[in-house]
């Protein structure tokens, strides 16, 4: 599915990958390169990657909506998935279901080292910021657990 814009750009919203593949990936490279990462980390990064991948492909990564939750941007599946751990560290060296290809794991591991080099809360006031997508949706409560229109994150500047 195609959808067009004010500057006539096409996006494809679709993606090729499921996010707990992509978070997979993430944890696996995080418990690699022993940089723990927890469930908060995982979610703001799991934003970011889909934001990076609109902005600079035009395309979605993956499939799975994000949606507003409290502490910021969430994709339901993978909190699910790893809520368990709380706010511990994730260690697993899970492998994707799917491949990724060199520049889905260029623009992965950029975002990871961008992001990780950040506090977990430092991540949730930049995701928080009035005018971010996030804050769109959210509305102080009011969009509560409301998806995050990929369209809006399409036309959020995503500057690393």
């Amino acid at each position: 599915m195609f959808f067009f814009f004010r500057d006539e750009q096409p996006y494809d919203f679709e993606g090729t990958h499921t996010a707990k593949d992509v978070a997979k990936y993430i944890i696996h490279k995080c418990t690699s390169e022993n940089k723990p990462i927890s469930n908060l980390q995982l979610q703001k990064i799991l934003y970011y990657v889909q934001a990076a991948s609109l902005k600079e492909r035009s395309c979605a990564l993956f499939t799975d909506e994000i949606e507003a939750w409290q502490f910021g941007p969430v994709v339901r599946s993978v909190y699910r998935a790893y809520c368990g751990y709380g706010a511990a560290a994730i260690y697993e060296r899970k492998e994707p279901e799917k491949p990724f290809s060199d520049e889905e794991k260029d623009l992965i591991d950029r975002v990871v080292r961008e992001k990780m080099a950040k506090k977990p809360w430092d991540l949730v006031n930049e995701t928080h910021a009035p005018g971010k997508p996030w804050a769109l949706v959210y509305r102080e409560g009011l969009g509560k657990m409301q998806v995050i229109p990929k369209d809006v994150i399409a036309e959020y500047e995503y500057t690393g």
